[in-house]
């Protein structure tokens, strides 16, 4: 992949966002864009590649596609991945490690199969080299992807390396954090605005409050981690370092935030600051300790966005039970005035919090389904029978 060569790239991203990647890596310089299930196929050179992991804030990786092939059985997906150059992508001193994803395939065994693969990729390495780069499971310079269908298969090269939602940042995990390119995504769903007050009541580790920071500020997300790309053989370094100074422009004429957090777990809190401080971003939210229930709302109109701590926090059912309704109370009484977004996997919110969403968005965090409601506040109105 020459730096102005076009190759064909995929990325994954949480189900429910691919629209969204789509105008993402339009806007930085992507061709050839097809949003597909659970991700975005485009074209782009090593610049586009070098960009898009440093800046999208929705994809979850960027793989190169390195070789599409036609299967049956295991032997015919080792024939294909011995047939791939691997030593000319990447050196034999790095380690690598060999991920295999499959729908609908015929193939018993997917463990040997990712075996096979492994073993295809160090075969034509000893046959070129006289040796074989080392398998690591943990912490891989190089990560092989493959995706099989019935009949068809695609070998992928990890531009990425970590996951693009590890920004670097995190400190503290809380308990279930969002993937801070899902955050990223609920942020985008709502349109807030930088220049419209933004509130996560039940803010947890600060994830989303970190996410909006940074949107709002022009930091690139990638900005304090390093990426796979680094390990391949044909990683431009000068044009890398360009891409990193272009990115590291300043935002112009942003809003003065009023960015506001706050939570009824002292612990949790303590975890938020921490992380913004991580993030650098910590001048810009202020937090407070506060109950979602009786706290009142800081600006006469603006945007909440939570992901109610359904379940282990709470409790048992028989108290989110009670907790629903509460919260829709509390929302009705103290933030009309305000569009207000919750995000769950709890399908009896709807129904219990009793305000009628204006709109119910379908998203996935991981395998589990969950919505992003939304609820335009309006005194006297939107309440549900």
């Amino acid at each position: 992949m020459s730096s102005n060569r076009s190759e064909s790239l995929f990325a994954p991203c949480p189900r429910g966002l691919e629209a969204l990647l789509a105008a993402e890596l339009t806007a930085l310089g992507a061709d050839a864009v097809t949003p597909a299930a659970g991700g975005v196929g485009f074209a782009g050179s090593w610049e586009t590649c070098y960009r898009a992991n440093l800046e999208s804030r929705l994809a979850s990786r960027v793989l190169w596609r390195v070789r599409e092939f036609e299967y049956a059985d295991e032997a015919g997906v080792y024939a294909a991945a011995r047939e791939v150059d691997w030593p000319a992508l990447f050196g034999v001193e790095r380690s690598l490690r060999v991920n295999l994803t499959a729908i609908r395939s015929p193939l018993k065994s997917l463990d040997f199969t990712t075996l096979r693969i492994k073993d295809a990729v160090c075969d034509r390495f000893r046959d070129a080299c006289g040796g074989r780069p080392d398998v690591d499971r943990t912490a891989p310079d190089v990560r092989i992807h493959c995706f099989l269908e019935r009949t068809h298969g695609t070998l992928y090269l990890d531009t990425s390396g970590e996951p693009l939602f590890k920004r670097g940042w995190r400190t503290e995990a809380g308990e279930a954090p969002l993937r801070e390119n899902l955050a990223a995504g609920i942020l985008r769903l709502t349109g807030w605005r930088p220049e419209e007050p933004l509130l996560d009541p039940m803010c947890g580790s600060g994830t989303l409050l970190v996410e909006a920071a940074m949107m709002a500020r022009g930091r690139s997300p990638g900005a304090k981690r390093s990426f796979g790309f680094e390990k391949f053989a044909s990683f431009d370094a000068r044009l890398w370092q360009r891409v990193r100074e272009n990115a590291a422009e300043p935002a112009s004429h942003a809003p003065k935030l009023q960015l506001y957090g706050s939570d009824n777990d002292s612990h949790a809190l303590a975890a938020a600051r921490r992380n913004l401080a991580a993030a650098g971003v910590e001048r810009w939210v202020k937090l407070e300790q506060a109950d979602i229930l009786t706290r009142a709302a800081p600006a006469p109109s603006g945007v909440l966005v939570a992901n109610p701590p359904y379940g282990e926090r709470i409790g048992s059912e028989e108290a989110l039970a009670r907790f629903y309704p509460a919260l829709g109370d509390a929302l009705k009484a103290r933030f009309a005035g305000w569009r207000c977004y919750l995000f769950s996997s709890d399908t009896r919110l709807a129904k219990l919090i009793r305000l009628q969403p204006a709109k119910r968005t379908p998203l996935f965090n991981g395998a589990l389904e969950c919505r992003l409601y939304e609820f335009a506040i309006v005194a006297g109105s939107h309440r549900g029978r």
